[in-house]
């Protein structure tokens, strides 16, 4: 498996990165999700992301599942063998989950107390006494994120928002203690990945500072614009999320049909960004093209992802080993020139549908 240096650091990360977004909820269980980690590693991958809130959707009761599956699957390894291993996670923005209530807040925040309360919580349900990739999870500030297009300032928000300088304080405690190797960020926009930029090379960590997670899939291309130059100049990898949109490009969900254990299909409120009215025709473009190159439609879309230049690892989330298979054989699949051309056409008719 092809791996690559995480920013500027000596990490280095498979270009495949296991996601367990659905462990310890309706799809997996305990045993999926070790099946799954020990499929992977077999294959290749060494890297692995999680965060303090899935499985998500979750309820209260079910928050940090997915960190215990992972820290009760390393209890059975070596101590060594987590060397090996490059495990990220995440410290929750502003919102109502049911964590750290005894720091008696109205709901969770990025200022200092909860984010190293959060890491301490992450690290003891990982079993594990380091993060090599911590990142806040979405923005404190008012921001568009999860699709929502059209911004709208908000001073009164952006009042209320703790200071990115109170946030990357508290990273950098982290930092200095050994409890976290480097740092990133999620669902953000250049202007954040800018001004985070500047506010980690006040603090002394810049060079600490070195990913972004952010959704990027044939469908959503919308990082292109801005953001991707940013990663570029300023040595911060991309790990995209959702680089099959949900599954959608897997063309599972064509012409309405809603397949059991789907996340479509269970979780349907959570999935809206998947679906529009040109959705269907840019999916059965990509699958017709796939089917025409003897190509499986999520293999073609996961590699066109890994082979982008500011993509650092592609972050997929699998139900079954077959469908992880399928996804982890994008790593060694090359599209040629024909197709490539061919997913510009198709992307200048349907221009990222999924934002």
């Amino acid at each position: 498996m092809r791996r690559r240096k995480l920013g500027r650091t000596d990490i280095e990360l498979s270009v495949i990165t296991l996601g367990t977004m659905n462990w310890g909820g309706l799809q997996n269980d305990e045993r999926d999700g070790q099946a799954q980690l020990d499929f992977a590693l077999n294959l290749g991958v060494n890297s692995i992301d999680t965060a303090e809130i899935y499985p998500f959707p979750v309820s209260n009761d079910l928050l940090g599942a997915t960190e215990r599956i992972i820290g009760s699957w390393l209890s059975k390894r070596s101590s060594s063998s987590r060397d090996d291993l490059v495990i990220a996670s995440k410290v929750a923005g502003p919102s109502n989950f049911q964590l750290r209530q005894h720091l008696e807040q109205p709901r969770l925040r990025l200022d200092r107390a909860n984010i190293l309360h959060a890491c301490d919580e992450s690290l003891s349900r990982l079993r594990c006494e380091w993060i090599d990739l911590y990142y806040l999870h979405w923005p404190e500030r008012n921001v568009n994120i999860f699709g929502k297009r059209g911004f709208a300032p908000d001073a009164e928000a952006d009042r209320d928002s703790v200071p990115l300088e109170e946030s990357f304080t508290a990273l950098k405690e982290l930092l200095d203690s050994g409890k976290v190797r480097s740092v990133g960020l999620s669902n953000e926009t250049p202007w954040g990945l800018m001004e985070c930029c500047r506010v980690a090379e006040r603090l002394g960590i810049r060079d600490k500072l070195v990913a972004v997670q952010n959704p990027y899939s044939l469908l959503n291309r919308s990082f292109e614009v801005g953001s991707a130059e940013v990663c570029l100049r300023e040595d911060i990898g991309l790990l995209a999320y959702s680089p099959l949109a949900g599954g959608v490009l897997s063309g599972k969900y064509l012409n309405g049909f809603l397949p059991e254990n789907s996340r479509g299909k269970i979780f349907p409120q959570h999935t809206t960004r998947y679906r529009g009215i040109t959705v269907d025709g840019a999916v059965g473009a990509y699958f017709d093209l796939a089917q025409q190159h003897g190509l499986d439609p999520s293999a073609m879309a996961l590699s066109f992802v890994n082979d982008r230049p500011f993509i650092c690892s592609n972050i997929i989330g699998a139900t079954t080993l077959e469908q992880l298979e399928t996804d982890i054989s994008s790593s060694t699949l090359t599209l040629n020139d024909e197709v490539l051309r061919a997913i510009e056409e198709i992307g200048e008719v349907y221009n990222s549908p999924c934002p």
